[in-house]
């Protein structure tokens, strides 16, 4: 009506008359970036009907969900999976190819966060302990927010492994990880000199320490698990040798739910110590939270288990209790989340076998030590072979050219007899990656994705599917370009920000920060290739 007011005074005095343009909504207040570590979205619709109502199930209903979300690269691994949620980009450009790699120029494994320049403040750091964002090769979401407020907003990440923390917080926020041999979380000398008070409060009073002797049981009733490979009731209790919290104990407290509940404790310290949300320059603030313990979980026991199963039960229930303390902190109407994850699950090799699925275990060193020695007697008196840290393979360059031996043709040799191997279903190499145009499969785009001219190898190799590396004969993995390990969950939530539905849009997590910068209103980090995610911002009102 108010339309064709305008239209009709329009028509009689000949006065163009303009609506008045709408205000664009005012930017969040904080935006929180949430990873669960190892949360296939399989996992996420399977249990869907046991969550309670302010967790996952809010996320689902109130928010926006994307089940066709992917990890669209290669290498399905935490590292690489954390590195894409706030650069928006492939690994080909942002240089973390996986969780280790090989050092070229000293023929070493290296770390994907370690930096021997700095150490932990107050704890124990070891050469390859994760300590800064060195390797990391572009900006992130936080450093762009960082710039265009004048370093006035917080940037904070925090985490139960060190790259999670380290990779979501960027090259300017600030990163806090929990060390296994204090129970603690400390950030590096990278960041600061000192922790600052808060930090200090919260590690005098030893929250850590309330675990000890307790025991994880299932949260559910008996016949809520009655679909889970595991049958018997677990119980697993957290204690160490020594009769007292020590560094045993702290360790084990990684495998199971207690881990997440300290990381969303200290994310709420971090929230009061440092107002976030409550900036005082009146800008958005930004919280990285990496929750660690599912992928721990699912390491050990498999995402079919009934541990897996009651682990996410009990994380539905953290989440919810975080929320509802996000609401009274900052305000329902003032804070944007994010919830994905770095990366999928295969299902344990052994369960898969009893679906009848080819599935099974490729043992590095017995693979790698079969084609050094095949490629030995192909190419005599040299050894190709440098390192490898599957899936990468690193061929000894100075050493082909010094015997005048083509890099291509031990590319083909090492191809040929690696793809006759049980469980090897492709063989990328160099020359392969480095040649021009179109690329072929789906699963060409993506291994194209995670190649890293300078940090990956020559080979890179693809175990079939439900095959994966390791010589253990107990528990899963992940790492490959297979769905179960790329479809992870993608749910944002915002009320005043975000439409919420159930999107069967294709969608990628290297989409989240530049729908985040769109909604702060700041620019994309500079190698982001992801889409703004148009569909689920609320028109400005």
């Amino acid at each position: 009506m108010r339309t064709a007011i305008f239209f009709s005074l329009a028509l009689s005095s000949a006065v163009t008359v303009h609506a008045a343009p709408a205000k664009p909504a005012a930017a969040p207040k904080l935006v929180v970036v949430m990873a669960v570590d190892g949360l296939p979205q399989e996992q996420l619709v399977r249990y869907r009907e046991q969550f309670g109502q302010g967790g996952f199930r809010r996320l689902l209903e109130q928010g926006a969900w994307f089940g066709n979300a992917h990890q669209a690269h290669g290498t399905t691994v935490t590292a690489v999976g954390h590195t894409a949620i706030l650069t928006g980009a492939y690994p080909y450009q942002h240089g973390i190819v996986a969780n280790n790699w090989i050092d070229r120029a000293t023929g070493e494994e290296i770390y994907c966060t370690e930096d021997r320049a700095f150490k932990y403040l107050g704890e124990d750091t070891k050469p390859n302990d994760g300590t800064s964002p060195a390797r990391l090769k572009v900006d992130t979401l936080g450093d762009q927010l960082r710039y265009a407020t004048g370093n006035r907003a917080k940037v904070l990440a925090v985490s139960g492994k060190d790259r999670g923390a380290i990779l979501l917080a960027g090259k300017g926020g600030t990163a806090y990880m929990y060390m296994e041999g204090s129970g603690n979380f400390a950030t590096s000398s990278y960041y600061m000199a000192q922790h600052p008070a808060w930090v200090q409060a919260f590690h005098a009073g030893k929250p850590q320490e309330r675990y000890y002797g307790r025991t994880w049981r299932p949260l559910l009733a008996d016949s809520a698990y009655a679909n889970d490979a595991e049958g018997p009731v677990f119980a697993l209790s957290y204690y160490s040798e020594s009769g007292q919290p020590d560094a045993a104990f702290y360790k084990r407290l990684k495998e199971g739910p207690y881990l997440d509940e300290l990381t969303l404790e200290f994310a709420r310290a971090a929230i009061d110590g440092e107002n976030l949300g409550r900036n005082p320059a009146g800008v958005p603030d930004l919280l990285g939270v990496s929750l660690s313990a599912h992928d721990y979980v699912n390491h050990a026991y498999g995402p079919e288990s009934r541990m897996s199963h009651d682990h996410l039960q009990r994380l539905d229930r953290m989440l919810a209790g975080f929320f509802a303390d996000l609401d009274k902190r900052v305000g329902s109407d003032g804070w944007v989340v994010v919830l994905t994850a770095d990366h999928g699950f295969a299902n344990t090799a052994e369960f898969s076998q009893q679906q009848h699925i080819d599935a099974g275990r490729v043992d590095p060193k017995k693979l790698m030590a079969g084609l050094a020695e095949h490629l030995a007697a192909t190419f005599k008196g040299i050894k190709p072979i440098a390192n490898f840290s599957l899936p990468n393979v690193y061929f000894d360059q100075p050493a082909l050219d010094k015997a005048g031996v083509k890099r291509a043709d031990v590319e083909t040799a090492a191809r040929a007899w690696l793809l006759a191997q049980t469980g090897i279903a492709e063989v990328y190499t160099r020359t392969r990656f480095e040649e021009s145009g179109a690329t072929g499969t789906r699963i060409d785009l993506l291994l194209r994705r995670a190649w890293h001219r300078g940090e990956s190898g020559d080979l890179v190799l693809v175990p079939r599917p439900y095959w994966s590396f390791g010589s253990g004969t107990s528990g899963a993995t992940h790492g490959t370009p297979y769905a179960y390990d790329t479809n992870v969950p993608l749910l944002m939530m915002g009320k005043r920000w975000i439409a919420p539905g159930s999107y069967s849009q294709y969608a990628e997590v290297v989409d989240i920060a530049p729908t985040l910068a769109a909604i702060l209103r700041v620019r994309p980090p500079a190698g982001a290739e992801g889409r703004v995610l148009t569909e689920i911002l609320k028109p400005a009102q």
